[in-house]
């Protein structure tokens, strides 16, 4: 008995080869779409752009600076930093001191300090540089530890750590910023800022409960300041008289800062 073959016909195999070739279509655009083959076939692309160059949050947030060089950027938020802790500091003098003459050197540097704070606010926004909110982390921990003192151990406190020692780096700082600073308008806030500074440096060292830390050699550094300002003396309520062209405590109120 002859057995026969089956033979596929013409019309078959055009089917066949329609089918494979619909087949092979239905799975290709898993790897075809997107631009440039970027992304993964499980996305096909679309998950997340690359980035480019320019582009981007980080980027995005370096370019609102693009005003102001980095490291007058860098003098900006230090100093907000620094005017805030010496607000915050002395508006909690002002009230729980109990010297007088504490007292009122404590409302001078809020009343000082907040116009130089707000000075700075503004020469910030206008160069699109943004601020801290708050003081460092260790600054708040200061205030919060001068907080818990009480009666003449705070006051000690207060001038010891805010009237001197953080006035002494704020002066290092301004006198730098005087020389380095690229934009002339901040360069402009810490030249008019610095002689202030050493006023409030020299009025708290003359305090009595600053102690060994007022220093001789601090006194005689801030007299010298003063000397070459034109200042008259050496009482430590006229240092840097030349700038507010006033004696005592309350002419430094015409210093804007």
């Amino acid at each position: 008995m002859t057995m026969h073959k089956p033979k596929l016909s013409a019309v078959g195999l055009a089917l066949a080869f329609t089918f494979g070739s619909a087949l092979a279509q239905s799975t290709a655009p898993a790897q075809s779409s997107g631009s440039g083959g970027a992304g993964t076939s499980a996305t096909g692309g679309r998950s997340a752009p690359q980035a480019q160059p320019g582009t981007g949050t980080r980027n995005a947030e370096t370019n609102k600076d693009d005003k102001m060089a980095r490291a007058d950027r860098r003098f900006v938020q230090e100093v907000a930093g620094s005017g805030m802790f010496e607000v915050q500091a002395a508006q909690l003098a002002s009230k729980q001191a109990t010297d007088s003459n504490v007292k009122s050197f404590a409302g001078m540097l809020v009343d000082h300090h907040t116009k130089a704070n707000d000075e700075l606010t503004k020469l910030a926004n206008a160069k699109g540089v943004e601020l801290p909110a708050a003081p460092s982390r260790d600054l708040r921990r200061q205030i919060e530890t001068l907080g818990k003192k009480k009666g003449q151990e705070f006051d000690q406190e207060f001038v010891r750590n805010v009237g001197v020692k953080a006035h002494e780096k704020d002066i290092k700082t301004f006198e730098k910023a005087s020389k380095d600073l690229k934009d002339p308008e901040l360069k402009a806030f810490a030249e008019k800022t610095l002689p202030t500074l050493k006023e409030h440096l020299a009025m708290a060292q003359k305090l009595p409960q600053a102690g060994k830390q007022g220093g001789e050699q601090q006194g005689k550094k801030a007299g010298g300041d003063s000397s070459k300002m034109g200042a008259g003396g050496g009482s430590a309520n006229t240092g840097g008289g030349a700038s507010t062209g006033t004696g005592g405590g309350s002419g430094a109120n015409k210093t804007g800062s």
